[in-house]
């Protein structure tokens, strides 16, 4: 175990004098790995408040580059970083708070094929992301592994903070046997989230990675920890070991990782049914004069910051509904559109399966029309 240096007394004294760390703890935090999934709005406090501990090694998995609507909330990150990858962003920003400490960054997409490499050797595992492909597959690996795995996550004014450890309660999997359907549950960049929410959260997550390392206090495991920034309430909800969980119940049926894009209904026959259209391509066809269909599935609050002119708004929740007000043919040329293409893909999908033949996806979005067409359209 590294002592703690001539320095580190003098960095970490707050710390040291209190008798639930002291030297002892200190040091536990110096010789302390731990990984942090995700470089956004959550791994940003996380991170941060981590490096400011003391943790010896700080593992960052993230493949993003930095975004102008990051900035909102994603602390960790500056404007002079806008377009360079958050790894690198966030590893500065790290060493610049505490340059003793070591950032292992890897660049790259956490997978089936290569979680548990990068997983293996820390101690504890820190999830901020933001789909629940990447949260099963955490989980599994962390229950495979035997690491425990802190647990955020974040919508719009509300967060959640739990811990898994198989070794002593449940895993994530026993709160959530099962993912809810494809498109159920908007993302962040869909439904919005408030600012200093992942600030909250993340801070939650990492005062709960210190205590376990340090083995103080009572851990969030088995409990939930719910958070409504409006009303500025805490719940609880106390949660127990299913042992009928195929990760971690008493005959496991997942014994290593498994394709979780397939687990999580995220089917690839889907994405053979998108045929994406080309800003520049719609820009032509309204030159033209073409007949064709724009149907804006934004939620409506999204209008007020801008649309394409002629658009019809059709909620992608409500498409299946209410295409039928309009007087739209099977055959018509759709141009379906959001903000960056992704609901819009999945509205598509629900119209070619019910019987629509010509519709195409705005590829890219409004953002993509606001950047290469429109640019009095403000990105978001």
């Amino acid at each position: 175990m590294k002592d703690l240096t001539h320095k580190d007394y003098q960095r970490y004294s707050r710390h040291i004098i209190m008798p639930e760390v002291g030297v002892e703890g200190q040091k536990k935090l110096k010789n302390a790995r731990v990984l942090v999934i995700g470089a956004g709005g959550l791994g940003s406090p996380i991170a941060m408040y981590l490096a400011a501990a003391g943790i010896g090694t700080i593992g960052l998995v993230d493949f993003d580059v930095v975004d102008e609507s990051n900035l909102q909330r994603q602390i960790i990150h500056s404007t002079e970083y806008i377009g360079r990858q958050k790894i690198e962003s966030a590893s500065q920003r790290l060493k610049g708070i505490n340059p003793e400490i070591e950032v292992i960054t890897y660049n790259d997409s956490l997978r089936s094929d290569n979680a548990l490499q990068i997983m293996e050797g820390y101690d504890v595992v820190c999830d901020g992301t933001d789909n629940f492909q990447t949260r099963y597959l955490v989980n599994d690996a962390c229950v495979l592994l035997g690491i425990p795995n802190v647990y955020g996550s974040i919508f719009q004014f509300e967060g959640q903070v739990s811990v898994f450890d198989a070794k002593r309660g449940p895993c994530y999997r026993c709160l959530y046997a099962n993912p809810p359907p494809p498109g159920l549950v908007p993302s962040c960049a869909e439904g919005g989230v408030f600012g200093v929410l992942p600030g909250t959260i993340g801070t939650l997550q990492a005062t709960e990675i210190i205590k376990l390392i340090l083995g103080i206090g009572e851990p969030l495991i088995g409990r939930l920890m719910l958070y409504d920034a409006l009303d500025m309430s805490f719940r609880e909800l106390k949660l127990k070991k299913n042992p009928d969980c195929k990760v971690c119940g008493e005959n496991p049926e997942v014994t290593e990782l498994i394709d979780y894009d397939e687990f999580c209904g995220v089917s690839s026959k889907d994405a053979e049914l998108v045929e994406n259209i080309d800003v520049r391509e719609l820009e032509e066809l309204r030159r033209k004069g073409e007949k064709h269909v724009l149907i804006d599935v934004r939620n409506p609050t999204e209008l007020q910051i801008g649309r394409i002119d002629g658009s019809i708004l059709i909620p992608e929740r409500l498409i299946e509904e209410r295409i039928h007000e309009y007087e739209i043919a099977k055959d018509d040329l759709i141009i379906l559109q959001c903000k960056t293409g992704i609901r819009s893909a999945r509205a598509l999908v629900k119209l070619k399966r019910m019987g629509f033949t010509n519709v195409k996806n705005l590829h890219g979005g409004i953002n993509a029309w606001a950047r290469l067409v429109d640019p009095k359209i403000p990105l978001y």
